[in-house]
């Protein structure tokens, strides 16, 4: 969505880590998967930004359980008109604070089925709170500059991961059974991000899960109506 995210044909391996060998396991714990990959192949060029992109699992059959990582409050800052970070990963359930930074006002806004919020004009110094409150991918913008973009992606698993500037995702500690795959890139259409859901089965021997090509066209340049659903007036700059 946001201009720096541009899109390249590329391999993106999802390189799942096995415990260290000093974990101890019982009799009955499953043994964690080790150095299995998923490449997933985009349009575009090759020698352009890696998009932002995240993979996360869910489990098809009872498995030990895994809780998100603990790192307090979640924040997305409003400051030089960005969003900070621009992908924000959340639980479900969770409050984001959005902080305005800025020596001016901002009007942050969703119309995605995430999270459909409006927090209206709020000035420097203040701060409001949204809670996501149901699974999905909220596309934030703010109606006074268009430039600004970030995505809240919800999720009620723990296990998912962020890709890197390579385009390699990493998992740690998975284990063996029967997984949901689910995939989110920016700029690629959810309809055919939902078309590559699948099934995957993990084992302890597992090695390589295949290859996943993402078909069609992809939103190259961070576009975007404002919350009224209309065309932002580029001859009207905004006086702050």
């Amino acid at each position: 969505m946001n201009a720096h995210a541009q899109f390249a044909t590329s391999l993106f391996c999802a390189v799942l880590v096995a415990t260290t060998p000093g974990h101890a396991q019982n009799a009955t714990a499953p043994t964690a998967i080790a150095d299995a990959q998923i490449r997933l192949a985009l349009p575009g060029h090759s020698r352009q930004p890696i998009p932002p992109a995240v993979l996360w699992l869910k489990p098809l059959e009872p498995t030990p359980a895994a809780a998100f990582p603990s790192r307090g409050k979640y924040t997305l800052l409003q400051k030089n008109r960005m969003f900070t970070p621009h992908l924000l990963v959340v639980p479900v359930g969770t409050e984001v604070q959005f902080p305005n930074a800025d020596p001016f006002f901002h009007n942050v806004f969703s119309l995605f089925d995430g999270k459909r919020f409006d927090l209206g004009l709020y000035e420097a110094g203040s701060s409001k709170t949204v809670t996501f409150s149901r699974e999905g991918v909220s596309y934030i913008f703010c109606n006074i500059h268009p430039e600004m973009s970030a995505v809240v992606l919800s999720l009620s698993t723990p296990l998912y991961t962020i890709s890197d500037s390579r385009g390699v995702f990493h998992f740690h500690d998975i284990a063996p059974g029967e997984y949901e795959l689910h995939l989110w890139v920016e700029g690629v259409p959810a309809t055919t991000l939902d078309k590559l859901t699948r099934r995957v089965h993990l084992a302890a021997d597992t090695r390589d899960l295949g290859e996943v090509t993402i078909p069609g066209a992809m939103q190259r340049d961070g576009s975007h109506a404002n919350k009224f659903g209309q065309p932002y007036d580029k001859s009207d700059k905004p006086a702050y």
